[in-house]
């Protein structure tokens, strides 16, 4: 975004960006922006909460009344509140404590991670009738696929991308955000709501499918393919939970 700021403004269109990693704005430098302490993918704070999306409009737009450029650079002085958490909240279903296969057992971890996204399947199955849409889909490979095709990424043997995707680099990056997604609604599937806090920590900690992207992200970051390792480490696991 901070590169399109860039390219809109030498065209005469003043703009201003809203950040959520302060290095990538100081490095980046767009002519005006400011930095949001919030989650990653969040950048204006936890969904229904207007006022805070206001608050963080109005002082990203305010940043247009100022003169001291050519680069601004602001914090938003505020945390997200972020939603409670839920008083014992846990997913409608158990998942077996299944020992993590050693990192670079392409065999052991297709096989594991297929065998819990079938204890999940039916929870997800059943957040998509409920709700009437779902957020995966990015992958281009139904669920089915993605353990034996994210799992090869863990040997020296790439698998070439689906049909529609450019690289095989995107193609894991898009992968590992289905996962995501997948076993998400399906934690969310029956019960009140968990906190944002409360489904990350579930899902890095609790699963086996957080555990197999810590090993795809730890691949990806040895790879010799830069694309690859840019993906891994910006995209696959988010830094509060990035294992040694």
């Amino acid at each position: 975004m901070s590169a399109l700021a860039h390219e809109i403004e030498v065209r005469g269109v003043p703009t201003t960006v809203v950040g959520l990693v302060r290095p990538h704005l100081e490095k980046s430098q767009p002519p005006r922006a400011i930095f949001v302490p919030f989650q990653l993918g969040r950048p204006f704070g936890e969904p229904d909460d207007k006022a805070l999306q206001r608050r963080v409009m109005m002082a990203a737009l305010s940043l247009f009344e100022r003169t001291d450029g050519p680069v601004i650079l602001e914090d938003f002085p505020e945390e997200a509140p972020g939603r409670l958490d839920t008083h014992g909240w846990k997913p409608p279903f158990q998942l077996p404590q299944a020992a993590r296969p050693a990192n670079n057992d392409v065999e052991g971890w297709s096989r594991k991670l297929t065998e819990e996204m079938q204890l999940v399947e039916l929870h997800y199955a059943r957040a998509v009738a409920q709700r009437g849409r779902t957020t995966v889909g990015i992958s281009a490979q139904p669920p089915h696929a993605w353990p034996a095709f994210a799992a090869a990424f863990l040997g020296p043997d790439k698998p070439a991308p689906p049909p529609g995707l450019p690289t095989s680099a995107v193609a894991l990056r898009f992968l590992c955000d289905d996962l995501k997604a997948y076993y998400s609604e399906a934690a969310m599937s029956s019960g009140s709501p968990p906190s944002s806090r409360q489904l990350d920590q579930w899902f890095w900690r609790e699963t086996l499918a957080g555990g197999f992207l810590q090993a795809v992200r730890k691949a990806g970051m040895a790879s010799d393919i830069n694309a690859l390792k840019t993906v891994a480490g910006r995209f696959f696991v988010p830094a509060p939970y990035v294992e040694a």
